[in-house]
């Protein structure tokens, strides 16, 4: 285990339907004007790996703390994200560490 002392919060997506890809990415751009991450991206996937087509975006968040992580999960926006990207995206996987 790492000594750092923030969490890192990733979460994959994939589009019920390709197109819808980039509508996916405005809805979870919203997520950006939530004040409690340190570092928040929201990208399609590159698809380097050639082994793993599946993921079509990625959120990845830095938070200082888990109350950080909890706070950003609770405000408004992140329901407003969800009402936008839950009915476009087939799977969600997330992940913090």
């Amino acid at each position: 285990m790492s000594d750092r002392t923030f969490i890192r919060h990733v979460v994959f997506f994939s589009a019920a339907d390709k197109k819808d890809v980039d509508r996916i990415i405005a809805g979870l751009s919203l997520l950006k004007d939530i004040p409690h991450a340190s570092v928040l991206e929201i990208t399609q996937n590159s698809r380097v790996d050639a082994l793993s087509g599946e993921v079509d975006v990625v959120v990845y968040g830095e938070f200082a703390d888990d109350a950080a992580l909890q706070a950003y999960k609770a405000h408004p926006i992140y329901q407003q994200s969800i009402d936008v990207v839950r009915p476009l995206r087939e799977m969600r996987i997330a992940a913090d560490f």
